[in-house]
């Protein structure tokens, strides 16, 4: 009971501090108006941050069913995650801290910390225990911290008037759309993870929908890849039927 209470009132502090970020102010600033600051087209539309509160209700239905899985992960594993989860949870009050005072290089270093940990909670569940009870969580938030790394990244640069090494802000969108789709089919073909790859379908077409016909290279190029994650979903769901 103590492992939910600690893990619960974790979530809780996160929940509160992303309400007063994206709603009201942290240093006189939201996120999305931080976001909006700098034309980054990696950045998706407004309305796809909206997949915290289903990351949140994710969250909160996985630690009611924490207990449960004492017998098949044992009581070490447990307070393993526990452990992770609350740290994963500082970090991530500590990145919306550091973002909302326009530290975006130290915001980069806490997300990949960020995902280092919850990969390390990822990996500990069977390799296809994808149950809203187990994996399912921890895939939304990888597949989401990933995505929000790219964007964080990008928009580091934009703001560092990084030259592009020649290549247009167009080019480099692309480039970076082309490795998450890398990385989310990774972990369809090994972990049969839809989840993680629904998460990139949701913000490549938020990317789509922000640029718009302005951007008809990078939104063309969105379409086809998300078209191109949905239909690898299909293929492997129906491979594994078949076997």
């Amino acid at each position: 009971m103590s492992r939910i209470i600690l893990m619960t009132l974790s979530l809780i502090a996160v929940i509160v501090l992303y309400i007063a970020a994206f709603f009201f102010e942290v240093n006189e600033q939201t996120t999305l108006e931080i976001a909006k600051r700098l034309p980054v087209p990696f950045i998706p539309a407004d309305y796809v941050f909206f997949i915290w509160p289903v990351i949140f209700i994710s969250l909160f239905i996985w630690i009611v069913n924490f207990n449960k899985r004492t017998k098949m992960m044992g009581t070490r594993n447990l307070n393993r995650i526990t452990s992770l989860f609350i740290f994963s949870c500082t970090l991530s009050i500590i990145g919306i801290f550091f973002w909302h005072f326009e530290k975006y290089i130290w915001t980069i270093i806490v997300e990949v910390l960020l995902l280092i940990i919850l990969f390390a909670c990822y990996f500990t569940f069977p390799k296809r225990l994808n149950e809203l009870s187990g994996r399912i969580p921890f895939s939304l938030l990888i597949g989401w911290v990933s995505f929000t790394l790219v964007s964080t990244t990008s928009y580091c640069l934009m703001f560092h008037e990084w030259s592009g090494l020649g290549l247009s802000d167009p080019s480099w969108t692309v480039l970076y759309m082309t490795v998450c789709t890398a990385f989310a089919l990774h972990f369809m073909y090994h972990y049969r993870d839809y989840v993680l790859n629904l998460v990139f379908v949701w913000a490549f077409i938020g990317i789509a929908v922000k640029n718009g016909l302005n951007e008809l290279f990078i939104t063309a190029v969105a379409c086809f890849l998300a078209v191109l994650i949905v239909a690898c979903i299909f293929f492997f769901r129906k491979k594994g039927i078949e076997k």
